[in-house]
Order: C-alpha cells, then structure tokens, then sequence
C-alpha cells in the first residue's frame, strides 16, 4: 500500500513507516492506550461487561440496522448485579451505556448538520471484545485523541460511527475534531469499491497500464458527480 500511494504521488508527515511525533502508528502497538482508556471508562461507569453470544443477540435483535454491521442491543445486560465484580478485559464484551434519548449532533463538513438519537440509531456498542481486543470505536477515538486530530474526513458510510466517537470523546473529556463524510466510490454497477469486494485497487490499475494522473482524473470525475 505505501508503495502503491507513494506511486501515485501521495506524500505523508507522519506513519508507520516514517515515524513522527505520535508514534507508535499501528494499532497493534498502541494497546496501552486503549487500556488506560478502558481503565477511565469502566471506573466512572460509562461502560459493563456483556456476557450475550451472538446468537443470543441474532434471536434478540432480529436483524441490524440499515447500513449499520451492529445491531441494537437489546439491554441484556446492562444492569447485571455482579457488573463490579468483573475487572479484567478477558472473557466479556465491554459496552459503552449509550445515553438512552440523548440527540448526538454535529454539523458535517460536507453533509452539513447531523443528529443521530441514542437508543434508537445506534444502541449500547462494544468498546472491547471478549478476545481481549479493543473494539474499533475505542482504537479510533482514543487515537485520534492522543494524535491531536483536529479533523477526520472518511466515508459517508461511517456517519453513525462518529456519532458513537463523539460519545466517547465526550465520556473521556477529550475534545470532538470536525469531520467530512465524502461520498463513497462505487463501481459500474453501483456497488461500494471495497476490498470485501475484490475491487480495482490502485495496483490492478497500476498493473494494466494506467498512469498516476489517469487515475487522479477518474477519482476526481468519480467525486464531482
């Protein structure tokens, strides 16, 4: 990937293979960041631990919301008496107790003002796995905080998940960066270009012939329409 961006004429500050003020840049090494973040949460009680499987969640839950991978939880556990006595990342989904009615809003940079309501677009999410990984809310907002971002721009597809940040954000007492949501890039078919996908990637192109700037024109003309 580096050589393939580096190909394209893509330049970076800062990154895992460069270094910079705010390494180390791979989640993998950042785990004591999470850690302490999860430490805070679970001690001011933003977050408990979930003992529900996924099938129990499937039958639960029926099915997730559009466009979203995590289906609203329906509450099992959530105030479990023993909640206290589990103090360890190990052998539990941890979620973070969502505001039940509280509007999340913020005006995006691209798609103007957002609001999304806790309890009805987005439930209790999981901030750290029962394999003793840290969850992607969490990595990212902890990230980002450390990192001092001040704005993210990703996909339109991401929207409800900045939302479940801006909680975390706020739970941590950090500052919320400003964010952009571009649209997604589909393929011929209408599709999102992903990797899930075995779409084109810049290698394929690059591989047939293409030249950086051919590939910079299609991706602008994609992003104008």
């Amino acid at each position: 990937m580096y050589e393939d961006l580096k190909w394209l004429g893509i330049e970076w500050n800062e990154g895992p293979d460069c270094g910079g003020p705010f390494a180390p840049y791979a989640q993998s090494e950042r785990r004591p960041f999470y850690f302490e973040a999860w430490k805070r949460l679970r001690e001011e009680g933003w977050i408990y631990p979930c003992s529900c499987s996924r099938k129990d969640l499937a039958a639960a839950a029926g099915a997730p919301n559009e466009g979203d991978d995590e289906p609203i939880y329906p509450g099992t556990c959530r105030n479990r008496r023993d909640a206290g006595s589990f103090d360890s990342t190990l052998g539990v989904n941890w979620r973070f107790r969502a505001p039940d009615g509280q509007a999340i809003e913020f005006v995006d940079r691209n798609l103007g003002p957002q609001s999304f309501l806790a309890g009805r677009d987005f439930g209790d999410f999981v901030v750290w796995r029962r394999d003793d990984v840290p969850a992607y809310q969490l990595a990212v907002a902890v990230d980002d905080a450390h990192m001092q971002i001040t704005e993210v721009v990703r996909g339109a597809d991401l929207l409800k998940s900045t939302a479940r940040q801006i909680l975390l954000f706020q739970a941590l007492g950090c500052d919320v960066p400003d964010y952009c949501h571009c649209s997604l890039v589909r393929d011929i078919s209408g599709i999102r270009m992903a990797k899930r996908h075995d779409s084109a990637s810049i290698r394929y192109l690059r591989e047939r012939g293409l030249t950086p700037a051919e590939i910079l024109k299609s991706a602008e003309d994609l992003a104008t329409r």
